[in-house]
């Protein structure tokens, strides 16, 4: 299913590749803090967070989860089918990206709350550079950038995948930029993430209700 683009036709230098396994299924590490519906609409707004901040760059979520792809496809963005793991739906957004016609891919992580612009992550171009900001525990990689041309580049997510990535990029011939931001890099995995976070109230707002220590 891949309805229109969202935002500028394909002649877009860069597109933004969000996978997402699920709303209503994920981050179950947060249910110490979260109940379920609660923690689902925390994914949601964060999620609407991160394409936001995409800005003109067109989106495409990877997912298999009906609650997501419902979601994208209400907001016009591309929706690709979920291989089954990150480092596969991260690979095949590189492979629509390419096939699309655009010359970078940003793939990031959907559970980015405090993103503001992924536009910096896209200015490499064509450049052979991979550009990477590692997470605020200075070991993930919530946003990755390459060049779509980059297609022996081997995803690595997981614990470590930061410097994994940084080795990868080199594996296949490309300069390796690190960019430290303290929005883009600042994800949410375990429940000591949330606090100081805003998070909704459970009626479909935005981020919004403090969450305390």
């Amino acid at each position: 299913m891949t309805p229109g683009v969202r935002g500028v036709g394909m002649t877009a230098a860069a597109a933004v590749v969000i996978p997402i396994r699920g709303f209503e299924a994920g981050k179950s590490r947060l249910g110490s803090r979260l109940d379920p519906a609660r923690r689902a609409d925390l994914l949601r707004v964060m999620a609407e967070n991160v394409v936001a901040a995409a800005g003109a760059m067109p989106v495409a979520v990877v997912s298999n989860a009906r609650e997501v792809r419902r979601w994208a496809a209400a907001l016009g963005l591309t929706v690709l089918d979920d291989p089954g793991t990150l480092d596969l739906a991260a690979a095949a957004g590189l492979g629509w990206a390419g096939a699309a016609g655009f010359g970078r891919v940003v793939v990031a992580h959907a559970d980015l709350p405090l993103a503001t612009s992924l536009a910096p992550m896209a200015a490499d171009g064509r450049r052979p550079v991979a550009m990477a900001v590692p997470c605020h525990r200075d070991d993930g990689t919530p946003v990755l950038s390459l060049p779509t041309g980059a297609t022996g580049f081997v995803f690595a997510y997981g614990p470590g995948s930061f410097r994994r990535h940084a080795a990868a990029a080199r594996a296949a011939g490309l300069a390796f930029r690190v960019r430290r931001d303290s929005r883009l890099g600042r994800d949410v995995d375990a429940p000591e993430d949330l606090v100081g976070l805003s998070l909704p109230r459970g009626d479909g707002g935005r981020l919004r209700t403090p969450l305390g220590a």
